[in-house]
């Protein structure tokens, strides 16, 4: 059987490579996991922020393929030096064309870092006590989209254990 590779641009392949702010941050302020492991992307961003709201510092750990890897690395660049409330402003859409485009079958990676990144930026105004008025109560599109994908891993994990057991 013969696998067409998929249509990568040469920057996805770059940052595949070499990818940015790639590793755990060990004294970040907030962490959020997205993804889904049945599927194998998974990830975990890692943000230090300031006491004015700034991303002074952010990182990655990713399980998955090379739009995957090479999407949350441009959000942590996108996202190093600014306020959250611009980092929420992050559209998938915009990570997508800054990787030079994304096959239609990835463009989860993209929903998947800017719901990672949104996941992280709620829990550290959760941690705070804070909601700021830009913050909407209601979970965005990428933020529902990383709990559906972690449902369905949830739910497969159990479909596979239960026939294991049979």
């Amino acid at each position: 059987m013969s696998r067409v590779p998929l249509p990568y641009s040469q920057k996805i392949l770059d940052l595949f490579r070499n990818p940015k702010n790639l590793g755990k941050m060990e004294d970040a302020t907030v962490s959020a996991v997205a993804g889904n492991p049945a599927c194998g992307d998974m990830i975990t961003f890692y943000l230090k922020i300031n006491d004015q709201d700034v991303i002074e510092k952010a990182s990655f750990e990713s399980y998955g393929c090379a739009a995957n890897i090479a999407t949350s690395s441009i959000v942590t660049e996108k996202i190093k030096g600014i306020k959250l409330e611009d980092a929420w402003k992050i559209s998938w859409e915009s990570i997508a064309e800054e990787v030079g485009g994304l096959p239609a079958v990835k463009f989860h990676c993209g929903v998947l870092a800017v719901g990672a990144l949104r996941r992280a930026i709620r829990v550290y105004y959760k941690n705070k006590q804070a909601s700021p008025e830009w913050l909407p109560a209601e979970l965005t599109f990428e933020e529902k989209q990383a709990l559906e994908e972690e449902e369905l891993a949830r739910v497969l994990s159990k479909k596979m254990k239960t026939s294991e057991e049979t």
